[in-house]
């Protein structure tokens, strides 16, 4: 996953220009940024900067971290205040001990990849760099047909699969899972309070506050 990530960077935000996709975009956009408001904001999984440029507009301050620097690199690159953003490379499942929690918790386009198995123990180590009462999101795609690359095959354990191709002409197997509305719900069960879901055409919403 990460190796196809960096092979992507440079054609990560293309998905994004799908001209039927523009008018969820927009509302995904509007809710990420009155949700972060005033707020110290941990991003997981950051990518090229195209949610964090978004946070930074209302946030207090953005900590941006993905494991790989070639989609950091182009994040960086993007014209934000840096007295407000921070870039740094972590690894998702093993985010270290950090100096101070966050009001806010964002991850996009990041839960889809998650093996079911690893949900729960992911949940934990991101819960511990947030702030009891912190308001936390995940955004995602909905599969839709016509639009969504095919599933290409599913696990024994349920986890769908996705093969992609590059602009370099190469193709790579990506887990893309796509979780009902009580899934979302039980995963956060014992953790989360004010829990919301909400579908769209192309995008699911998670939201909810940390309530350890």
């Amino acid at each position: 996953m990460a190796t196809y990530y960096a092979d992507r960077a440079h054609e990560y935000e293309r998905i994004c220009d799908k001209p039927e996709r523009q008018a969820d975009l927009q509302q995904l956009r509007c809710t990420v940024q009155s949700r972060f408001s005033g707020l110290e904001v941990f991003e997981l999984a950051c990518g090229t900067g195209y949610w964090t440029e978004l946070l930074a507009s209302s946030a207090n301050w953005v900590f941006a971290t993905d494991i790989n620097e070639e989609v950091l690199t182009l994040a960086r690159a993007r014209t934000v205040d840096r007295r407000r953003v921070m870039f740094q490379r972590e690894d998702a499942y093993a985010l270290p001990a950090l100096p101070r929690t966050f009001t806010g918790g964002f991850a996009g386009f990041w839960w889809s990849h998650l093996p079911r198995t690893r949900i729960r123990d992911f949940l934990r180590g991101f819960h511990r760099v947030l702030s009891p009462g912190a308001r936390v999101m995940f955004i995602d795609n909905t599969y839709v047909e016509g639009s969504s690359t095919p599933i290409s095959r599913t696990a024994p354990d349920g986890d769908t699969y996705q093969l992609r191709r590059l602009d370099d002409g190469s193709t790579h197997e990506v887990i893309k899972n796509f979780p009902t509305k009580p899934e979302l719900i039980a995963a956060v069960d014992g953790s989360a309070k004010d829990v919301q879901v909400e579908f769209l055409r192309y995008y699911w919403v998670l939201q909810y506050t940390f309530a350890p």
